[in-house]
């Protein structure tokens, strides 16, 4: 008997999936364990093996194409069986959405309204008339004065000799032209308008790219939309010193196998850290807070579709060494497309460090259900004082974010003074 394959929930936030590859095609035969087609999902690409042997009568979606969890994505039966019963009545049980019908609007009636009669424009008086035209006849004589100051005999003079008086420049009282300013006047030497040439116009082509939003791209946005609106974030800052977490980090890296990263440094100083506050420790889950007692890790890890978070779990009993190679394994992994949902679920805290990329300081967006994040920023060579002298020193920024409903200012920057000290002092996060 035929068996319908559907769209699998690969994960606990899918709500729809897209067909990245189908390794089988309609005929042929499919064994129980293969690999059946590869699903985009809201976090990766993950193989879907079949749970069934026979053929592979009927494929419901292309390469490329989506649908919700739970729709037709195959047919296995016998070779020959007719499956066209089976999909008529998988199309019949879809949910149909009729357009509804525009209500007709009523006409408006609108009552005939009388003509009036256009009244006629009554024109200004002369004397009125002749004060408007003076007025929007003044121009400005170099000094600022929007009023045209001329004596009534330089006016009559430099109508006889046909001068613009408004080119005359004034030498009397506050800029008043008088008569020994008409007679020496120059038209060669008179101010003109200086004329600008346009710029020709610039040749272009106006050209866009568009590319179809991929279903980790719109979980993104779903869930940093939800956190951001939802969660009342507030934002604190420290500057953490990092002249013995640089001297610590080089002298592991001579003795120990694996390399260790600041990032590295900071994960293990914010495990340790958050032991000692459990309250920054914590999710809110709307008419309860759950206080964690465990401590798993997210350390956010930038692909090309945009962000994954894989979980270094009970990051407080792993040593650096521990830290460092799960955190290198998870990055390949989350490149490749490989992370599976156990790798980036659970976490309790989030870390997402940019210092790599030259960034001294920002603010990130909590990571539901998380109350916190922590946004790491770039190491940088800082004048700081110490013992009252001004001395080199490495200087680097962190910011917290937290969800105002469970943690408090008080109690993020307690945690923060804890790290701070930690990672001032890395002895201590050994301990």
């Amino acid at each position: 008997m035929a068996e319908i394959i559907r769209m699998p929930k690969l994960s606990d936030t899918m709500t729809e999936g897209v067909v990245a590859v189908w390794n089988k095609k309609v005929g042929d035969t499919v064994k129980k364990g293969e690999i059946l087609a590869e699903i985009e999902t809201d976090k990766a690409t993950m193989e879907f093996e079949s749970f069934h042997n026979g053929v592979l009568l009927y494929i419901g979606l292309e390469k490329g194409q989506g649908a919700p969890v739970d729709s037709i994505l195959a047919i296995i039966g016998a070779a020959g069986e007719d499956v066209s019963a089976l999909i008529a009545a998988e199309k019949t049980a879809a949910p149909k959405t009729e357009a509804k019908k525009a209500e007709p609007v009523a006409e408006k009636k609108t009552e005939p309204v009388a003509e009036k009669k256009a009244e006629p424009v009554k024109t200004a008086e002369p004397a009125v008339t002749q004060k408007i035209a003076a007025v929007a006849a003044t121009v400005t004589n170099g000094n600022g004065d929007s009023r045209l100051k001329a004596s009534p005999l330089a006016k009559k003079m430099a109508e006889e000799k046909g001068i613009d008086i408004a080119l005359v420049k004034g030498s009397g009282d506050y800029g008043r032209v008088v008569r020994r300013d008409v007679e020496g006047f120059n038209p060669a030497l008179a101010p003109t308008q200086q004329q600008y040439a346009l710029p020709a116009a610039v040749a272009g082509t106006e050209s866009f790219t568009e590319e179809t939003v991929s279903q980790m791209r719109k979980t993104i946005a779903r869930r940093l939309a939800e956190s951001k609106f939802s969660a009342p974030h507030f934002y604190l800052t420290m500057e953490i010193g990092m002249d013995e977490a640089a001297r610590a980090r080089e002298a592991i890296n001579a003795v120990s196998p694996v390399k260790i990263s600041y990032n590295d440094l900071v994960v293990r100083a914010v495990a340790a850290a958050l032991r000692r506050h459990p309250k920054v420790n914590s999710s809110w889950l709307g008419d309860r807070i759950r206080y964690n007692q465990h401590i798993h890790v997210g350390v956010a890890v930038a692909v090309e579709e945009g962000l994954l978070v894989p979980v270094i779990r009970f990051a407080d009993t792993k040593s650096l060494s521990q830290i460092s190679a799960e955190t290198k394994t998870y990055a390949q992994k989350a490149k490749d497309k490989k992370l599976q949902p156990t790798d980036w679920e659970g976490n309790t805290f989030t870390i997402s460090n940019l210092g790599m990329f030259g960034i001294e300081e920002f603010t990130a967006i909590i990571n539901p259900p998380d109350a916190c994040i922590l946004a790491v920023g770039g190491i940088k060579d800082t004048p700081v004082v110490k013992n009252g002298q001004v001395v080199p020193g490495k200087i680097m920024k962190v910011t917290l974010s937290c969800d105002h409903r469970v943690v408090d200012g008080a109690t993020g920057a307690a945690f923060l003074q804890t790290l701070k000290s930690m990672l001032e002092n890395p002895v201590t996060i050994l301990v």
